[in-house]
């Protein structure tokens, strides 16, 4: 395949379907480890060895390039494999690069010192092993300063979606937003730091209100990935058909995917 596109459960088919608007003919592996998900309440460590076994299989199906749409193994793994783990013939991106360039206005190659950005006070919005990395606000603080990074873990939310239980969704929404603005009463912007939240955008901006700018990934990763391979033409793997992998009930997750997307889209055994 040309690119893979990793995730925990279905939240990367946000990312998956925005790419599959921008960029019609380019050839994705999907996978989801639909078996162990969420990850978001596991250890750093569970993380890692699940997030490397899946990145893998998709070496293994032809990747040169493999996109973590999870920011939960972005924030836990990614470092730890790049330093580590990866061959050098291959790369593994996260979803944080294209979030932190478009909140702070500068390219992931500007290598100048931390400077202010227009937005002070930011809402982030999270798995708990998310917001329990820091990751988000350690990689922001290399580019700004003068940030307030408020962070909200959303339990339960990633559980309800991949359910498909949208009123639970809803609800959770509106809490955890609840919760977070009595600690930050008035964000300026907001991180949905899951593949999973774009689903609830609507949700969440009614919460937080129409002068809160929300960000969310889908775009902004897929818009990111065009960019890169049009520079790094090289890492466009082998194959002509998107394949979607999982190591759950591929019926199961197929029917879960295709409420998900209201699109059918068929998952085949990992």
């Amino acid at each position: 395949m040309a690119v893979g596109i990793f995730d925990s459960g279905l939240g990367g088919l946000t990312v998956y379907d925005q790419v599959a608007k921008d960029m019609a003919d380019l050839p994705v592996c999907y996978f989801a480890d639909s078996a162990n998900t969420p990850y978001g309440v596991r250890t750093a460590d569970d993380i890692y060895k699940l997030t490397c076994d899946a990145t893998q299989a998709m070496f293994d199906h032809g990747c040169n390039l493999v996109i973590l749409a999870c920011n939960t193994a972005s924030a836990a793994a990614l470092r730890r494999m790049q330093e580590n783990w990866v061959p050098r013939d291959k790369r593994v991106l996260g979803v944080f690069v294209p979030m932190i360039e478009a909140l702070t206005e500068r390219n992931w190659g500007d290598n100048s010192p931390p400077r202010e950005v227009d937005v002070k006070h930011v809402a982030l919005f999270a798995t708990p092993a998310t917001v329990a990395s820091r990751a988000f606000q350690r990689e922001l603080a290399f580019r700004a300063i003068g940030v307030d990074v408020e962070a909200q873990p959303c339990g339960g939310l990633v559980d309800a979606l991949e359910d498909g239980d949208e009123m639970l969704a809803e609800a959770l929404v509106r809490s955890h937003v609840d919760a977070l603005k009595r600690r930050m009463p008035h964000p300026q912007a907001a991180i949905l730091g899951c593949t999973h939240y774009p689903l609830m955008q609507k949700t969440f901006q009614d919460a937080l209100g129409k002068d809160v700018k929300v960000y969310s990934q889908a775009n902004l990763v897929s818009a990111s990935l065009g960019d890169y391979l049009k520079r790094h033409p090289d890492m466009l793997g082998e194959g002509k058909d998107s394949v979607f992998l999982t190591t759950g009930d591929p019926r199961q997750v197929t029917d879960r995917a295709t409420q998900f997307l209201r699109r059918k889209i068929t998952f085949t055994a990992a």
